[in-house]
């Protein structure tokens, strides 16, 4: 699936800082925990807390965490559709990428078992 340039250029300028608060609210407001979140944001990227508030406070944008991310390799059985897109089809690997957490973050929100969304076998 093709995404815009606009479109992908906006995405790897957001900064994760300003994405993250909107995450915490999303699961928190679903019963889910802050731990929880970190849990699956470190399956994706490999970054542990310390290192994610590193980012945080640096304002990191999305072109910048995903390049310092260790991405599962598992992440590639993430599918299904976030924000109009179907996210096996993005072709821009940092859209996709970028695709892929709010996918997981969507996953914990609506309530899936963590061996689901961390894609355990």
């Amino acid at each position: 699936m093709k995404t815009t340039e606009e479109h992908d250029k906006r995405m790897a300028n957001m900064t994760f800082a300003s994405v993250y608060p909107h995450y915490i609210t999303k699961v928190e407001k679903k019963g889910r925990t802050k731990a929880e979140l970190h849990e699956v944001i470190e399956w994706l990227t490999g970054f542990n807390e310390k290192r994610l508030q590193e980012l945080i406070e640096a304002k990191a944008t999305f072109k910048t965490f995903f390049k310092e991310s260790s991405l599962n390799p598992n992440a590639k059985l993430i599918t299904g559709v976030i924000c109009g897109y179907r996210v096996e089809a993005i072709e821009t690997p940092l859209t996709q990428q970028v695709r892929y957490l709010d996918k997981l973050v969507d996953e914990l929100a609506k309530g899936k078992k963590m061996e689901k969304i961390l894609r355990s076998t």
